[in-house]
């Protein structure tokens, strides 16, 4: 029985990931911050779902302390068997602009969004690495592709990962372990709401023109994706020309978002 462990996996993304494979008859581990968050989507996956009360694991753990992330999926891992898919769904985004930005938050984006996954992937690799199976899943963001007002921190942890990924791609690729990253636009998710709370006006001109993704939509993009072995995932038109074509479209972009903020700006 295939054991997939999925941090962020209490709401948003990494819960719709979660019923995609508790459907599949799964073992689930899910690993987030809050305990009761976990215990909630726990019993959602069993009811919901399908998924057995004994084919599941919850662990509350802050992805941010490697030491307290590596331990959880190491009970994750003597609970339910070896993980055979990880998916690291945890990540924070606090926009404000870079000169308003407190120092710490800066912090905290790149330390959940990059370090987190790193935590995650260390904790799961060397096992895949002996057995010479497994599957990586790394969640960036549109963010990960483009600059972004108001996005300083948060584009520079997820177009870190993209590097990350890349370079993990090559290197897990000759222990058979298949590495995927994908690049989700905004998605309907409870920190999506917290999210639009702090958004710069200058950024809602641009961000704003586009439909948030639902949270379902988005899990069955990345599951399909990591099922075909798929390398970079990307969601919708624009997001695929970026990320196959970003140096020649990117110019373009910039001149429209330039555009788009000065006029914001009432310049």
């Amino acid at each position: 029985m295939t054991h997939v462990i999925i941090t962020g996996g209490s709401s948003g993304i990494g819960m719709a990931v979660a019923s995609i494979y508790a459907a599949r008859g799964a073992r689930l581990s899910l690993i987030a911050r809050s305990g009761d968050l976990l215990e909630s989507a726990a019993q959602k996956l069993v009811s919901e779902y399908g998924a057995g009360a004994g084919d599941i694991r919850i662990e509350a753990a802050d992805v941010t302390n490697e030491a307290e992330v590596g331990a959880a999926i190491s009970r994750c891992i003597e609970a339910l068997g070896p993980c055979d898919i990880l998916v690291t769904s945890a990540g924070v985004v606090e926009p404000a602009p870079f000169e308003t930005m407190p120092a710490l938050s800066f912090r905290r984006q790149v330390e959940t969004n990059l370090c987190g996954t790193v935590h995650a992937i260390r904790a799961v690799y060397p096992d895949m690495v002996r057995r010479r199976k497994g599957r990586i899943a790394m969640i960036s963001s549109g963010a990960g592709l483009i600059g972004i007002y108001g996005y300083s921190a948060y584009c520079a942890s997820k177009f870190a990962l993209h590097g990350f990924a890349q370079a993990l791609r090559v290197e897990a690729r000759c222990h058979g372990i298949h590495v995927s990253v994908s690049f989700p636009p905004d998605t309907e998710t409870p920190q999506f709401e917290r999210e639009l709370d702090q958004r710069p006006p200058e950024a809602s001109v641009v961000m704003g023109a586009v439909k948030p993704w639902s949270t379902d939509a988005v899990a069955i993009k990345i599951v399909a994706g990591i099922d075909r072995r798929r390398f970079e995932i990307y969601f919708g038109l624009t997001l695929f020309l970026l990320g196959r074509f970003g140096p020649a479209v990117r110019p373009l972009l910039d001149w429209w978002f330039d555009r788009a903020v000065a006029q914001s700006r009432g310049r």
